[in-house]
Parts: C-alpha cells; sequence; structure tokens
C-alpha cells in the first residue's frame, strides 16, 4: 500500500468511526485531515484535499473548533486563516467524552431528574417512577463513566483498559 492509499483509508476510516462519536462524516475526515497534516492548513488547502464546498470546510472548521479538536493558528504575512489539529489522541479522546457528556448526557439527567419529582400517587406513576429510576442509573453510571475518562490521565485510562481484558 503506498502512503496515498493509506493516508486515504485513515480518512475514509476516521470518517466512519467518528459518526459513533456523533460527529457528522464530512466533519471527521476534515479531522483526520488536519490530524495527520504536518503543518497548519487553509480552508482552501483542506477543501482541495476533501473536494467540498467551502461552506462545508466552513461549518465543519468551525464545529471542529467548538468541539476543542482543532485550533486556528496564524502564520505572519499571511491573510488567510490556518488550522491545526490537537495532535495528542488521549487529549482528543478526552475532549470527545467531555463533548459527548455535555451534549448528550447532562440533558438526559435534567430531564430525568425533573421526571423523577412527579406525585406516585397511582399505579401507573409508580411504574413510571420505577422506569425513571432505573433509566437515572444507566444514566447516571455513563455520566461517572465518561467522568472518569475526561479527568484521566494516559496511564491510568491504559491500565483500566487492560484490566477488561485480563
Amino acid at each position: 500500500m503506498t502512503f496515498e492509499e493509506a493516508k486515504d483509508k485513515f480518512i475514509h476510516t476516521w470518517g466512519t468511526l467518528a459518526t459513533q462519536w456523533g460527529i457528522n462524516r464530512s466533519m471527521a475526515q476534515l479531522h483526520a485531515v488536519l490530524l495527520i497534516s504536518p503543518e497548519a492548513m487553509s480552508t482552501e488547502d483542506v477543501m482541495e484535499q476533501l473536494q467540498i464546498s467551502r461552506g462545508n470546510a466552513s461549518m465543519n472548521l468551525r464545529d471542529l473548533m467548538d468541539w476543542g479538536l482543532i485550533y486556528k493558528q496564524l502564520k505572519p504575512g499571511e491573510r488567510r486563516e490556518f488550522f491545526i489539529a490537537e495532535k495528542d489522541i488521549w487529549k482528543v479522546a478526552r475532549q470527545v467524552a467531555k463533548e459527548r457528556r455535555r451534549r448528550e448526557i447532562t440533558p438526559v439527567v435534567e430531564v430525568l431528574d425533573e421526571l423523577k419529582a412527579i406525585p406516585t400517587d397511582t399505579p401507573e406513576s409508580i411504574e413510571f417512577q420505577r422506569v425513571m429510576a432505573g433509566l437515572s442509573n444507566v444514566v447516571s453510571f455513563a455520566d461517572n463513566t465518561l467522568n472518569a475518562v475526561i479527568k484521566a490521565e494516559e496511564n491510568w485510562l491504559m491500565g483500566q483498559f487492560l484490566k477488561v481484558f485480563r
């Protein structure tokens, strides 16, 4: 396999994998291009490499910055904006966990807390509360797990991962 073939395969695979994280394919492929680039890239560079429109590139670059996965880098004498990805994969994993927690888990916790506050004066409301308590336990477990990943250092996280396979 040539470098270009490997690069294309990585970009495609990263795009597919990241959809499982809640990131759209174009955004993930753009992230992959920046992740493996040795230098910061301009919007035009990204557009050319991925064959995407300026609007698509701009929107996804902005979203990646919002997720904390890429940063703007200014170059002296250049009017164009350049972007570079966070290269520490452990930081990327923690940042994705942090964003997923903020976007998905926290709103569910808030709704479940509100739903658990209803009176339990009928068999239906008692069953409703039982189901909400179960959901709350599962969501709390997910929240605590993501929180551990967010706060984890690489060595601790790797140690926990290896324990699973022992």
